[in-house]
């Protein structure tokens, strides 16, 4: 999305999210942490081209304190607002 006209995001992400509740399998990579909570099965967070945690998305959003440093930065910077 990042690489989407700013007006076009909440468009596109309709159609993924229509997709999804339709059954197609996707593979994103994305910052739109509600999108991802929305529609994810499984969730791989990557740093520095590593993975640093791959877990289903209820766990992942979950119990934060339970994450990886790293995914504990990330979550507490995207999800503030």
């Amino acid at each position: 999305t990042s690489a989407l006209d700013p007006e076009m995001v909440n468009e596109v992400l309709d159609v993924m999210v229509q997709l999804a509740h339709e059954g197609m399998t996707m593979m994103c990579v994305t910052h739109e942490m509600g999108f991802a909570r929305k529609v994810a099965n499984r969730v791989i967070f990557m740093d520095k081209g590593q993975i640093v945690e791959d877990c289903e998305k209820e766990e992942f959003f979950g119990d934060v304190s339970a994450r990886s440093e790293r995914a504990q930065q990330f979550l507490a910077k995207i999800l503030q607002h």
